[in-house]
């Protein structure tokens, strides 16, 4: 009842990284307690589908990193939330600028006019971190904290919501895994905070209801990886796994290192060598300041998932995401092969066509053509920024194959080999696969 007696009405209140993960939640929490939301968010388009009714402001934080250039977004804004953030660099995500430059801008800004800050940082965020991930965060902090304006430093750990990102992804796919249970540094003591908590504690700062200072936000007593693993999948409701596969350093710092590579192709892969360094020096924090500060502990894992509802879209959203690298591998794969085969096959490609009627430098260019095509899709498919809009093209370039053979050349629907028939499974592959690598 007491969460329910705050008010946050008539307060405007700028939230960072308004979509996301966190920041989603965070702007349906004020808007429920009265505040003027208005969200930066870096895709006002997408915004406004994921977030109706919120005043959008187009921004990238890369490009805010002067007190100047955050006057238009902070006129008539009393407090900024910041939830933006960014794993590790990569062609979308400057660390540096996002979680440093622009916050000390954003800090400047701020306590020139009179507007309070609540940061929601990272525990383990300090100057000789072992991530640079950590180190920028700790780095805005810093100059937040030297910036004059009223500031709450908020430091959860593993946040657990109803819907997932990040370090909830990595559980889920884990969890979903059949039979056996993959994990590494089982032992690494880790100590969650649910998104509700997470959430009223942003709205306790915003209506200036806690002393202004820095806590961690987490539960009281740390649990070992394994058991927060084998929490998760009892509350997906998966099967108990029947033996435990532990991974040894060597083979989980191979596969941060591939998930790295994947990064510059425009994957934000959870198993980035940023995600396996926390993961093996755990997730601490000290509970007393926040506890100290509002008499009340956080909830422990097994309440926070006794909180939500587990459904049949969170199984499958946990499917799904283990299964997408594989589906993505298969569909670069099958249109790269196709492409390759139809020019290493060129005369006998060629003369399926000739049978039909066709010039022979017509027949070897058309071949040559859309051979060269599927390779392009089947590389593109691999660039992360484009795979979505690759997989409908994908579906639209088969769809003309076959009403184009169909045309041409109906006896192939009689090949015992059948090539036509095979694309349609091909076609359904990258139906599947479009709304699976969907970002948010």
């Amino acid at each position: 009842m007491a969460r329910c007696a705050l008010t946050l009405t008539g307060k405007n209140i700028l939230v960072l990284g308004a979509y996301g993960f966190i920041g989603a939640a965070v702007v349906r929490a004020l808007r429920c307690r009265g505040a003027q939301v208005t969200g930066l968010v870096r895709k006002p388009v997408q915004g406004a589908l994921l977030l109706d009714g919120i005043k959008l402001v187009q921004g990238d934080l890369r490009r805010f990193t002067h007190p100047q250039d955050w006057e238009a977004a902070l006129t008539g804004i009393d407090c900024v939330v910041n939830c933006a953030g960014a794993l590790q660099d990569g062609p979308s995500d400057d660390l540096a600028a996002v979680h440093h430059h622009a916050i000390a801008a954003l800090g400047q800004a701020c306590g020139q006019r009179g507007v309070s800050v609540v940061q929601i940082s990272a525990i383990g965020a300090t100057p000789n971190a072992d991530t640079e991930f950590m180190r920028t965060k700790a780095a805005g902090d810093a100059a937040l904290e030297h910036s004059g304006a009223d500031l709450w430093i908020l430091r959860p750990g593993l946040v657990i919501g109803q819907s997932d990102y990040g370090g909830t992804t990595l559980l889920r796919m884990l969890a979903a895994v059949p039979l056996v249970q993959p994990i590494a540094y089982p032992a690494t003591p880790v100590r969650c905070v649910g998104m509700e908590d997470l959430c009223h504690a942003v709205v306790t700062c915003c209506a200036d209801e806690v002393p202004q200072g820095a806590y961690d936000l987490v539960e009281d007593q740390a649990q070992s990886l394994r058991d927060v693993l084998a929490t998760t999948r009892r509350w997906l409701g998966f099967p108990a796994a029947r033996f435990r596969l532990v991974m040894p350093p060597v083979l989980t710092k191979a596969v941060a290192r591939c998930a790295d590579a994947l990064g510059y192709l425009g994957w934000r892969s959870p198993l980035r060598s940023t995600a396996m360094t926390v993961m093996a020096s755990g997730v601490a924090g000290d509970p007393a300041p926040y506890r100290a500060a509002t008499s009340r502990s956080l909830r422990p894992l097994p309440e926070i998932y006794g909180s939500m509802t587990s459904a049949r879209e969170h199984r499958l959203t946990a499917r799904m995401s283990l299964l997408a690298p594989l589906v993505i591998t298969v569909l670069s794969l099958f249109w790269v092969l196709s492409g390759i085969f139809g020019l290493v096959g060129l005369p006998e490609a060629a003369g399926v066509l000739t049978e039909a009627g066709w010039a022979d430098a017509a027949a070897v260019s058309s071949v040559v053509f859309w051979s060269f095509v599927d390779i392009a899709l089947g590389l593109a498919v691999l660039y992360g920024p484009w795979t979505a809009r690759v997989c409908l093209a994908q579906v639209g370039v088969a769809a003309f194959y076959v009403l184009a053979a169909t045309v041409v050349t109906p006896g192939l629907w009689l090949d015992p080999l059948g090539p036509l028939v095979k694309v349609l499974p091909a076609m359904l592959l990258s139906l599947v696969a479009w709304p699976m690598v969907q970002s948010r």
